[in-house]
C-alpha cells in the first residue's frame, strides 16, 4: 500500500548534513498531506516539479507513491540538496524507491536517483503538470514562486501549496490569486492545510525579481530575491555590526559568512578596495542576491560569491577576516546549532591572528563557543538586542 511505502520513506529520512537534534525532524505533517492530496491530482507518467522540499520527503515520497514520469526539484539550501541525495541513496539501498532510468542524475552525484535537481527557473518548471510546494516563510518568496509557475509550467498545471496552519495567512491566498484564476483552500488536517491553485494567468511583463532598492543611510543598492532574509531592508543586527566597520582591519581575504543580500560584503569591500572578499551562503537565493548587489554597486570584480555549507569548500587557514551575523532559527524552531556550526567553520578557515567579527542576539550562548572554536574574544559593543564580539584566532600549539 502507498501509505505503508510512505511510512518507510519518512522513517528513513535524516537531516544531515544539516543540524540534527532530538527536537528536529526531517519531515512534517504538511509533507504527508501534500503527498496524499497529490495522489488524486498527479497523473501516471506526468511531470512533477517540487519546490521547497527540505530534506527529500516530497521528492522521494513522490517517486515512491505517485508513479510520475519525471520529477524535478529545487531546494534553496545546499544542505537540503545534499540531504536529498543522501536520503535517496539510503532508500535505494533499502529497495524502497522504484527502479530509475539513466539521465536523471541528481546534481553532481553521478548516480541515477530518479529526480533532477535544478536551479529555480524555466528549466525546473517547463511543462510541469503538477507543482508541489512547501509554503515559504514570506509573501515575497511565494510571489516569486507563483509568478514563475504561472509563467513557465504547463497551461493545465495544478499547484499544491501546503503549510502549517499557524504559519499560513489570508495574504498567501491573495498572492496566489494574482497569478492563478482558481485558488481553493482545502480542509485542514493535523494542523496543516493545502491550497490548490490552477488556471495560471501568464504575465507578459518582465520578471520582477530580484527587486532592487537604494539604502540611503549606506548609499548602497541592494538586490533581493523573495527567499532572502530581510529582503532589501537593512536588518538591525547588520546595522549594529556595521557601526564597527572603521575598527576592522584591512584583510588580504575577507569572508561575509551567511551573506544574505551581501550588504556586509559590499560595505567592507567598498571601505577596503585592496581586499578580496568572498560572500557565501547556503541559500541559492541569497547567493544570487549578493551577486546582484555586488554588480549593482560596481563591486563584482572584488567580491566572489559562493554557495557553500559552512565554508566546506574553503581551505583551513586561508582567510584573514570573517564577518558573521548567524541565524538563530533552524526551520521554524529556535536553535543555536546553525550559528555554532558557522562559528566552528570560521575558526577553521582563519589564519593565526585572523579576526572574526560576530553580531548575535544577546540571549544566545555564543561566547563560550567563540572562545573555544576561535580564540580570545572581547565584547566590542552591546545594545538592548544584540552583542558584537571580536575573536582572534589563536596560534596553533
Amino acid at each position: 500500500m502507498a501509505s505503508d511505502t510512505l511510512e518507510h520513506v519518512f522513517g528513513a529520512l535524516r537531516r544531515r548534513p544539516d543540524v540534527e537534534a532530538a527536537n528536529l525532524q526531517a519531515w512534517d505533517a504538511t509533507d504527508r498531506l501534500l503527498l496524499e492530496t497529490a495522489a488524486g491530482v498527479v497523473r501516471s507518467g506526468s511531470t512533477v516539479a517540487v519546490v521547497g522540499d527540505r530534506y527529500g520527503a516530497l521528492t522521494l515520497g513522490t517517486l515512491a507513491t505517485l508513479s510520475p514520469g519525471a520529477v524535478r526539484v529545487h531546494q534553496d539550501l545546499i544542505t537540503g540538496e545534499r540531504a536529498l541525495q543522501l536520503n535517496a541513496a539510503a532508500l535505494r539501498q533499502a529497495a524502497v524507491l522504484p527502479g530509475t532510468t539513466a539521465g536523471t542524475a541528481g546534481r553532481g552525484t553521478g548516480v541515477e536517483p530518479g529526480f533532477t535537481q535544478l536551479p529555480f527557473g524555466p528549466d525546473l518548471l517547463a511543462g510541469a503538470q503538477t507543482v508541489l510546494l512547501q509554503l515559504p516563510k514570506t509573501l515575497a518568496e511565494l510571489d516569486e514562486i507563483a509568478a514563475a509557475v504561472a509563467r513557465h509550467a504547463a497551461s493545465d498545471v495544478k499547484l499544491l501549496a501546503g503549510g502549517r496552519v499557524k504559519h499560513m495567512s489570508l495574504g498567501m491566498n491573495a498572492v496566489l490569486e494574482r497569478h492563478f484564476g482558481s485558488v481553493q483552500p482545502q480542509l485542514a488536517r493535523q494542523k496543516s492545510r493545502v491550497i490548490l491553485a490552477s488556471e495560471p494567468q501568464g504575465d507578459s511583463r518582465p520578471e520582477r525579481y530580484p527587486v532592487m532598492e537604494h539604502i540611503a543611510e549606506l548609499d548602497l543598492n541592494v538586490a533581493a530575491h523573495g527567499a532572502v532574509f530581510a529582503g532589501t531592508r537593512l536588518d538591525i543586527g547588520t546595522r549594529f555590526l556595521l557601526t564597527f566597520l572603521p575598527e576592522m582591519k584591512e584583510a588580504r581575504h575577507a569572508v561575509d559568512l551567511g551573506c544574505g543580500t551581501g550588504i556586509l560584503a559590499a560595505m567592507y569591500a567598498r571601505r577596503h578596495p585592496a581586499s578580496a572578499v568572498t560572500a557565501t551562503d547556503q541559500s541559492a537565493a541569497a547567493v544570487a542576491s549578493a551577486q546582484a548587489t555586488a554588480r549593482a554597486n560596481g563591486l563584482e570584480e572584488q567580491i566572489t560569491v559562493l554557495q557553500d555549507d559552512a565554508l566546506g569548500t574553503m581551505a583551513d587557514g586561508s582567510v584573514d577576516l570573517v564577518l558573521l551575523n548567524p541565524p538563530f532559527h533552524v526551520g521554524a524552531g529556535v536553535h543555536a546549532g546553525a550559528g555554532l556550526k558557522l562559528i566552528e567553520a570560521a575558526g577553521r578557515v582563519l589564519v593565526p591572528h585572523g579576526e572574526l567579527w560576530t553580531v548575535f542576539n544577546r540571549h544566545l550562548p555564543y561566547l563560550p563557543a567563540l572562545e573555544r572554536q576561535v580564540g580570545p574574544t572581547s565584547v566590542k559593543g552591546r545594545n538592548p538586542k544584540f552583542t558584537v564580539t571580536l575573536s582572534t584566532r589563536r596560534s596553533p600549539r
